[in-house]
Order: structure tokens, then C-alpha cells, then sequence
């Protein structure tokens, strides 16, 4: 029994790198740098003392 779960764990442990070390997965649009359109904030941040 101790047998299956150290190959078990080592499984785990291989298939856990594989996913950090994989390619990604993600299934966001590659639709870059989008421009700003808002104001810009312009009130200073210093205060009259």
C-alpha cells in the first residue's frame, strides 16, 4: 500500500509541474493595449501647510 500512494504522490508532484511549467491555457482574446478615454486627474496631491 505504501507502494501505490509514494507513486501516487509522485504523480501528483509531476503532474503539478508540468501544469506550472506548461503552456498556458488561458482563453482571454489577444486584443492588447487599450486606450484611455477618461479625464485625467489634475488636483495635486500636496497639501498647504
Amino acid at each position: 500500500m505504501t507502494i501505490y500512494q509514494m507513486l501516487d504522490s509522485v504523480t501528483q508532484f509531476f503532474s503539478a509541474v508540468a501544469r506550472i511549467f506548461g503552456p498556458t491555457d488561458d482563453a482571454y482574446p489577444e486584443i492588447g493595449v487599450q486606450p484611455f478615454d477618461g479625464d485625467s486627474f489634475k488636483e495635486s496631491n500636496t497639501s498647504d501647510w
